[in-house]
């Protein structure tokens, strides 16, 4: 479509919490869209929100010049593009550019990217970090890999609508690799402050007092910050990041440590503590939950009791 930004037609599979506001944001910058969910409903009614195409089958691509896919993660990316419906892949020109935006593991982007390569298309790896908040304002962190810098230069104008910043890391996989790793230290983080409030509730400390301590002292971090000062002593539980999401991202942290040779055993630990707490809350859970699977009871009535 000739209004296009850089003349690009965009695809976008995934339409829910984060990839909606994304394709809003991409629609309101002026790129032509087709977009694809397996909610039909979700599909028509986003379609029609922004004048995109909805997509039927997989020849609904056969225009596009960038496909981006924010789905749960690479086993999720490669069906859409290699099944269903015989594949998107099937459908693009070469010289098409995928751009997965999930939070997949490495391995299986490699591997997908070896099959698209062999089709003329090319791939870039750009997982986000930032949450809902950030997809709407269009200001997420992206991280991005890919085996040819054309490709990212491609798929730039897009990018610059859905991040505030793009950091290049490396081949493809460099860039679900850094998610992974980043959720690995976050997760972690989110694990040793749980321990550390459940520790001090013995001796006299409240939640609330250990958590302001930690914020103006070396223990600062994003999961005193917001998740244990807004969501966790509140009570209030809605950062909208799934337990099974960074329960998957820690696990393929663990993964890549187990395949680098690399002697990490704090991956291991933080994968195993996650992985626990999904099985007693359930993958819907919110993440900021999961000290709940192992804090005692009391502890968190007391938690919540103590911020009023």
């Amino acid at each position: 479509m000739s209004g296009s930004p850089q003349g690009l037609h965009v695809g976008f599979v995934g339409l829910g919490n984060m990839g909606g506001p994304m394709v809003r944001n991409l629609a309101a910058a002026g790129f032509a869209l087709t977009v694809r969910d397996a909610n039909d409903a979700l599909q028509a009614q986003l379609a029609a929100e922004v004048g995109a195409a909805g997509a039927a089958s997989s020849s609904d691509f056969a225009d596009v010049d960038v496909v981006v896919t924010m789905l749960p993660d690479d086993r999720a990316v490669s069906a859409v593009m290699l099944d269903w419906d015989g594949g998107i892949a099937s459908a693009l020109r070469p010289g098409a550019v995928l751009v997965d935006m999930s939070s997949s593991n490495p391995n299986g982007t490699i591997k997908l990217g070896k099959a698209l390569a062999e089709r003329g298309i090319g791939f870039v790896d750009s997982p986000v970090s930032g949450g809902i908040a950030r997809a709407v304002t269009g200001t997420l962190a992206l991280m991005a890999g890919t085996d040819d810098p054309a490709h990212l230069e491609r798929v730039r104008p897009v990018l610059e609508v859905l991040g505030g910043q793009i950091f290049p890391t490396g081949p493809l996989g460099s860039g679900h690799a850094m998610k992974a790793l980043n959720n690995f230290v976050g997760g972690t983080t989110y694990v040793v402050t749980a321990e550390a409030l459940a520790i001090g509730q013995h001796y006299g400390l409240t939640p609330s007092t250990m958590v302001d301590v930690f914020n103006a002292s070396t223990a600062r971090s994003f999961n005193s910050e917001v998740v244990f000062k807004d969501h966790v002593i509140s009570g209030k539980y809605a950062t909208a990041f799934a337990l099974g999401l960074i329960t998957k991202d820690v696990g393929i942290a663990a993964n890549l440590a187990e395949e680098s040779g690399v002697d990490a055993p704090l991956v291991r630990l933080s994968s195993e503590r996650w992985a626990e707490s999904v099985a007693k809350l359930g993958f819907a859970a919110d993440h900021s939950e999961a000290h709940k699977a192992w804090w005692p009871a009391d502890l968190v009535d007391r938690a919540h009791d103590e911020s009023g």
